[in-house]
């Protein structure tokens, strides 16, 4: 039997094709004892290339210009730098989610196109509620999809938690009104929604969230509490354009990004913060119940950056 990993491992997995191809596009470039412009623009390319975007790419070269070194830089010491600049990125928007709605249910709508891994996705943060020792309610309101509406069914007997259903090309506006409503007689902490992600007709899309949020005015002024975007990290820079259009049609609150498996691009996540500033909630590397869990500013740049690996192969 394997090794279990630990978070700190799956993590560094997680983003090992992003730290990968920073080292590979690193290789050769830092082999002069002065950092000369032609050796930060290509450094900068070399940024840019991992998905971290321009605007980051930039601000790293610009530290890496300004810096007083007195000695020549290794690749070492440019991944620590990377990961500095990256941390100071990350963390303003590193924002747990807390459960303090009042009334209660604290209500989550979780959107975001089909096949990011929203489904799983919200069984794993009412996984997280639930180790809080939160009540957990989960809402089938993606009605578009019989497939979205039995998945969810399915994790929520896994996890333990009731769901409020119906059937396909049902009204998702009602079941979250009878969500609401249930999850009040019965005193749910937190009520998690599932949505339709049709991005392909976002006038519909904008009108069913519409109607959604109309319904839950007239029980709780307040909700939703939370709009939460799941992204997918393989998508790379198309997360971003995902991030517009659903900021538009949907009042994002905050991100969660799946997916980092080791095969994704997960420098887009740290474009993601330095363009929008939208809280970043939680991270998934991987399947299981347990993948899911809160976002670590520090821990997801030395990870970026392969700072702790490198150091590890260097011991």
């Amino acid at each position: 039997m394997s090794e279990r990993k630990s978070w700190g491992d799956k993590l560094r997995l997680g983003f090992k094709r992003t730290s990968d191809r920073l080292g590979g596009n690193l290789t050769g470039l830092i082999t002069k004892e002065k950092l000369d412009e032609e050796t930060l623009d290509d450094i900068e390319e070399a940024l840019i290339a991992t998905d971290l975007g321009p605007t980051v790419a930039a601000r790293i070269r610009d530290r890496l210009a300004d810096g007083r070194f007195e000695r020549h830089l290794s690749e070492l010491d440019i991944r620590e730098i990377v990961a500095d600049e990256l941390e100071k990125i990350l963390t303003p928007v590193a924002v747990p989610l807390e459960i303090d709605a009042f009334p209660r249910p604290q209500v989550m709508l979780v959107i975001g196109v089909n096949g990011s891994g929203k489904t799983t996705t919200i069984a794993k943060l009412g996984h997280l509620f639930l180790e809080d020792d939160y009540n957990v309610m989960l809402v089938a309101g993606d009605t578009f999809r019989a497939a979205a509406i039995g998945q969810l069914k399915i994790w929520a007997d896994r996890i333990g938690v009731p769901i409020i259903s119906g059937e396909e090309g049902g009204d998702a506006a009602s079941l979250v009104f009878e969500g609401v409503k249930r999850g009040t007689e019965i005193g749910t902490d937190v009520l998690i929604v599932d949505t339709a992600g049709r991005l392909q007709n976002k006038s519909h899309l904008m009108d069913e969230l519409s109607k959604i949020r109309r319904v839950l005015g007239r029980l709780n002024e307040a909700a939703p509490h939370d709009v939460i975007l799941v992204l997918d990290a393989t998508t790379g820079q198309n997360a971003l354009s995902q991030i517009e259009v659903f900021k538009e049609v949907a009042n994002v609150t905050g991100l969660v990004m799946t997916k980092l498996d080791g095969t994704a691009r997960g420098g887009v996540l740290v474009a993601a913060a330095e363009k929008y500033g939208l809280p970043i909630h939680a991270i998934g590397v991987g399947e299981t119940l347990e993948d899911l869990r809160p976002f670590d500013p520090r821990a997801v740049a030395r990870a970026i950056a392969g700072a702790d690996e490198f150091d590890e192969v260097k011991t």
